[in-house]
């Protein structure tokens, strides 16, 4: 099989682990994650078969936005540790061959930003032209508010300089003015700076407002944002050409494309936030359609590209591309309750509960996520199963503690909980029930399922480097895909109904000189003369079939 520049371009077949430090395992005993415990923990995800960790922002903080209101890009969180602690982290990960990005979050600053502290003194400060003011509001300028429940309006007040600054999140995280040359020069720094020190690329939060001008009076003076983007690119390649950029960018299929950039000289890689939005309509109905019209539908990315796929990750459960019905199938079937809901757009509710701990149905979705074309992203505690924490607030209910072992603490922290930064889960998805260490002990767990995928994913190619085609399976529950690449084949069957169910698929390019062998399960599945191909699943059944013929040696 040739694949060439498999090296150069590492992520196609990356497994992508996001967490944060601070709720991952504290290794002093003040109750808050650090580096130190992070450091301690690498083996377990090296065990899992991770191979680039995604760190969540660990920048000194006022906490107000779980660490995305930053104060200094350059210094690391005294909670968390130093910048020798960090680079210990990267160096035991390294180690184990494992890379790491971090989040890029230069939307905006907190408004305890030195830059903004010094920008509001007076209209001639250094810093005012850094982030964006008015005498008044713009009439026509930038819509939305992205937490209508915190915020009713982009611009704030400031008394000492009397006038409005914009900030598309929360008032106290002003945004910094990327039309301005010297914010732009500065973010190169800030990249430059971290990948000295061994990241290996960033995941870049918020794309489209990071690149959004409208309403702004100087937005003339950055020609084309996607310019400047496809610059930041260029900036990255020239210091690390195996370096990625990892975007957020949650818009339909058309729009998104635009962010790759021709040959990805943008982004090299976005999330599939459409495809992850149908899969919970499809799992909703127990019908595949869904999700099989939007893979149809997804351009392909440039060639040096790659999507996404995830089944959530740290935010709420976005659900905001789906028409308002679709959106309240999914509320019906896995939010019914106004507190599992937020922004009338998401859930802030992890898989297992959603799907009341159906075992079987889960391991579906993990099996569905990681054969999809795309590069899979887990968030830490999905491999476990853990549940969320409802008593906390907005999105944190997802961001709670580690679930390391039973009892106290959960292995997370031998401080007393009230000093975690949020609180256990509780009950049927506490720790006692859902932990590390027993699952590790058991060959039928989530864990070891999510282990043995990850597996299989690294041990075949074609899913990453092949030619992804959909294949008619004769029934709306069942989703049917194969990937080829340079005479492989390998074909990828899930039925997301609740019963059990046949389908016969015809596989172009094969015939009975093959069989195909299950790479999930043991056994051997017979074609036909003709290509065609007889298979029956369980509810919720998945399979993983490679076509090996009598004179080669199975992978």
């Amino acid at each position: 099989m040739r694949l060439s520049r498999t090296a150069d371009l590492w992520w196609k077949n990356a497994v992508v682990y996001c967490l944060d430090a601070e709720t991952y395992q504290d290794g002093d005993g003040d109750g808050c994650g650090d580096f130190h415990g992070l450091t301690q923990r690498i083996d377990h995800l090296h065990r899992l078969g991770v191979t680039c960790i995604w760190l969540m922002p660990f920048y000194p903080t006022p906490d107000r936005d779980d660490g995305y209101d930053i104060t200094d890009f350059y210094g690391v969180d005294p909670r968390l540790g130093t910048h020798g602690d960090l680079v210990e982290f990267l160096r035991t990960a390294r180690d184990r061959g494992i890379r790491v990005i971090a989040d890029l979050v230069v939307n905006h600053t907190s408004d305890r930003h030195p830059w903004f502290q010094d920008a509001r003194g007076s209209r001639d400060a250094r810093h005012r032209d850094w982030y964006v003011w008015a005498d008044e509001p713009p009439a026509d300028g930038p819509k939305g508010v992205v937490f209508p429940d915190k915020e009713k309006g982009l611009w704030t007040y400031d008394r000492r300089t009397r006038q409005y600054y914009l900030h598309r999140f929360y008032r106290h995280q002003p945004d910094l003015n990327i039309a301005n040359p010297e914010v732009r020069d500065e973010i190169a720094r800030i990249m430059g700076f971290w990948m000295e020190l061994g990241l290996s690329g960033f995941r870049v939060d918020a794309v489209p407002f990071m690149l959004e001008t409208a309403g702004q009076a100087d937005a003339a003076r950055l020609p084309d944002p996607h310019d400047y983007l496809a610059d930041l690119r260029s900036f990255l390649d020239r210091r690390d050409g195996q370096a990625v950029l990892l975007g957020e960018v949650n818009l339909p299929y058309k729009d998104t494309m635009a962010f790759y950039g021709e040959e990805a000289s943008e982004l090299t890689m976005c999330f599939d936030f459409i495809g992850m939005q149908q899969m919970y309509l499809a799992l909703a109905r127990g019908d595949a359609r869904p999700l099989v019209d939007a893979l149809r539908a997804r351009p392909l990315p440039p060639p040096d590209g790659h999507w996404a796929t995830f089944v959530r990750n740290h935010d709420e459960l976005t659900l905001d591309k789906l028409s308002d019905a679709e959106r309240q199938e999914v509320f019906d079937a896995f939010g019914p309750d106004k507190g599992m809901q937020l922004y009338d757009r998401g859930l802030r509710r992890r898989l297992p509960p959603m799907l009341n701990g159906d075992l079987p149905r889960i391991k579906l979705v993990y099996s569905l996520m990681f054969s999809l074309p795309g590069t899979p992203v887990l968030f830490y505690g999905e491999e476990i199963g853990m549940g969320e924490n409802l008593e906390e607030e907005g999105r944190n209910a997802v961001r709670t503690p580690m679930q390391w072992r039973p009892g106290p603490g959960a292995g997370f922290s031998t401080a007393d909980p009230s000093r975690f930064p949020a609180q256990l889960v509780e009950g049927e998805y506490g720790p006692d029930r859902v932990n590390v260490a027993s699952q590790r002990r058991d060959p039928a767990s989530l864990l070891s399922w999510i282990q043995l995928l990850i597996g299989r994913y690294r041990e075949t190619p074609e899913m990453a480097w092949g030619d992804f085609a959909l294949l008619e399976s004769g029934s709306d529950a069942v989703m049917a895909h194969c990937y080829t690449i340079d005479g492989g084949t390998i074909v990828a069957v899930h039925n997301l109904g609740d019963t059990e169910t046949g389908v016969e698929l015809h596989l172009e390019g094969l015939d009975d000189s093959c069989v195909l062998s299950d790479l999930l399960v043991d056994g051997d599945t017979a074609v036909s003369a003709e290509g065609r191909v007889t298979l029956h699943l369980p509810a919720y059944g998945c399979r993983w079939l490679r076509a090996v013929r009598p004179d080669e040696t199975p992978v």
